[in-house]
């Protein structure tokens, strides 16, 4: 169950696909080099292999308690995170002005892979720090920054984000919860938050809870929510945790996975908060924090696939099971000599890096989106960044799940047993495509504002980058390339037709369709971005360039994905088309009946 962080596949896929030296060019990170890059990887890797990874399984067995108002979390946890607030890595991806390290979000992105992989418990509570962090950037005031920032991006205090309700989950607009204003210029935040990740916890001295609620006479729905910077400690007059706040934890889920994360029941009473920003525009600043959330969760999903591939190919090392064709020696063999098995471990592999290689696209043009100095350029990668969050989000965790079910399969009957923590896997990834907007919320986003953004500006700029790959590959020496080719061409082909046909649809039709195009634009983009990679690898081996194998290695497991997933492509075109009327038919009465 041990786990090593990926280094040498994350750096790839940040330079030779994400093209992060593109941000380093910007001149807004003076710092920044490719040392730093791999120094910053390693020690992260460090961190996360030694210090957290061995948390996963005992933190899954043992979960957290709650008493009197207060939570105890695992045995380990409150070291674990003392060592990551002493490296400082809360704020890897903010400014210096604020005491971060003033790096790109796209390394902050990779820091939040490792973290994942290590323990999806206890990376949650980073995370949500993450967006909480980026919201008060945005739109907190001045007094507010100087207040907090220094402390939740110091890791000194963690950050929450408060929505959900009982009665409002995807639906936020049905809050309850209540502010009333002091006069003192603070507000009294009384109401009932919950699955709170990590609203309650013993590894920091203050937590600052972020807030929906709603101001006296504000309008109904979504247009009358204001967002409340709520702390568990007031602020004394130096800066340090103070008064005790009218607000605490009443209640802990008993979850499906994620046992080690204390998901918290809160309960506000009279809670003494500040306004962030206007009043009734609280759902701007919100969908700051989600939009940073989406994109940590698609990492998420990478994270635990790669925790379960790892653990299912030294299972796969170290089972002997039957007899093998072609394998040497005596059998039993390993099992990992079944061309099956092999075909499971390949398409895990060849999927979580194209699940990285969109997340970390993402962060990397969302860098460019906010540094580069050309305003064109600028809005070209915010478009990119934009159309990529739902796909990171949603195509991501769904991958997660899949690679962790596989990782049951590779184990057999040994990985529905819960002591060997493949079980563990699958159970931790499921919730991420629930949570910060469910992936069908995602798809329905991607076939509707995203889809139309500027007059499909975004998929049509997206359609050409892969043509001009797909030109790339057909025109390679390396005769394995242009085999992508003939497997790209057809699938993104099919990309803008579904894109066209979508655009064009009724809305009840394009809804049905949602899911299944969102699916085809992460299989085409994914291998489109392998293969990205695998140019980018056959250079290397032309020019003697590093490691001779492992550039031919992204180069097989591009075509792996190309003859399994991308040829595969073209046929969601059916369920994309397929429209709203045979999901009402008669026939399926069965559906309102017990």
């Amino acid at each position: 169950m041990s786990y090593r962080a990926p280094v040498r596949d994350i750096r790839f896929s940040l330079e030779e696909i994400a093209a992060l030296d593109s941000v380093r060019a910007t001149g807004a990170f003076p710092e920044f080099s490719g040392d730093l890059t791999g120094a910053i990887l390693e020690e992260a890797a460090k961190l996360c292999n030694d210090v957290i990874a061995p948390l996963n399984w005992p933190s899954d067995q043992q979960g957290c308690t709650l008493k009197d108002g207060e939570v105890k979390t695992p045995d380990g946890f409150p070291a674990a995170y003392a060592k990551f607030v002493e490296g400082g890595w809360q704020g890897l991806q903010f400014g210096t002005e604020h005491g971060g390290m003033g790096l790109p979000r796209a390394l902050g992105c990779a820091l939040m892979e490792m973290l994942q992989s290590a323990s999806m418990s206890f990376g949650l509570g980073p995370m949500l720090s993450f967006g909480a962090i980026e919201a008060l950037i945005a739109h907190g005031s001045d007094e507010q920054r100087a207040l907090y920032l220094p402390k939740i991006i110091s890791g000194e205090w963690s950050a929450t984000m408060n929505l959900t309700e009982p009665q409002a989950g995807s639906d936020v607009g049905a809050l309850r919860t209540k502010a009333e204003p002091n006069g003192d210029g603070s507000w009294a935040v009384s109401g009932q938050k919950i699955f709170i990740t990590w609203g309650e916890h013993d590894c920091a001295e203050n937590i600052i809870h972020l807030v929906l609620a709603r101001t006296p006479d504000s309008p109904a729905g979504t247009k009358g929510i204001s967002l409340f910077l709520v702390p568990k400690f007031i602020p004394d007059e130096s800066g340090n945790p103070g008064k005790r706040n009218g607000v605490k934890a009443i209640g802990l889920e008993h979850k499906m996975g994620i046992h080690g994360s204390p998901t918290c029941t809160m309960e506000y009473a009279n809670a003494t908060g500040w306004l962030i920003g206007e009043e009734n525009r609280g759902m701007a600043a919100m969908f700051t924090m989600m939009n940073s959330a989406r994109l940590n969760v698609g990492v998420q999903g990478v994270g635990i696939a790669e925790r379960a591939y790892q653990q299912a190919f030294e299972f796969a090392k170290e089972r002997r099971q039957g007899r093998a064709p072609g394998a040497e020696g005596p059998a039993p063999h390993a099992i990992i000599d079944h061309p099956d098995v092999r075909r499971m471990l390949s398409l895990m592999k060849a999927k979580i890096e194209a699940a990285r290689a969109i997340c970390f696209h993402a962060a990397v043009e969302g860098d460019l989106a906010e540094h580069h100095g050309d305003e064109d350029e600028a809005a070209w990668s915010r478009r990119r960044e934009e159309l990529l969050i739902p796909v990171a989000k949603a195509w991501s965790t769904d991958l997660g799940v899949e690679v962790a079910s596989l990782g049951v399969q590779i184990h057999g009957g040994m990985g529905f047993i819960e002591e060997t923590g493949a079980a563990q896997h699958y159970r931790d990834a499921r919730i991420a495509p629930i949570y910060e907007g469910t992936n069908g919320i995602q798809a329905i986003d991607l076939s509707g504002r995203k889809l139309s953004m500027e007059g499909g500006l975004a998929f049509a700029e997206l359609i050409e980058d892969i043509r001009q790959t797909v030109e790339d590959c057909e025109t390679s020496s390396n005769p394995a390339l242009p085999e992508l080719a003939a497997r790209l061409a057809p699938a993104v082909d099919a990309l803008e037709e579904a894109v066209q046909w979508m655009a064009s649809a009724d809305m009840e039709d394009r809804l049905a369709g949602s899911t299944a195009f969102l699916k085809l634009t992460g299989d085409v983009t994914g291998g489109w971005l392998l293969c990205v990679g695998a140019v980018a690898a056959q250079r290397r081996l032309k020019e003697a360039e590093g490691d001779a194998g492992f550039a031919e290695n992204r180069i097989a497991l591009a075509g792996i994905y190309a003859e399994t997933v991308l040829a595969a492509a073209p046929g969601l075109m059916g369920e994309i088309r397929m429209g709203a009327a045979p999901l009402f038919e008669p026939g399926l009465a069965m559906l309102e009946s017990a």
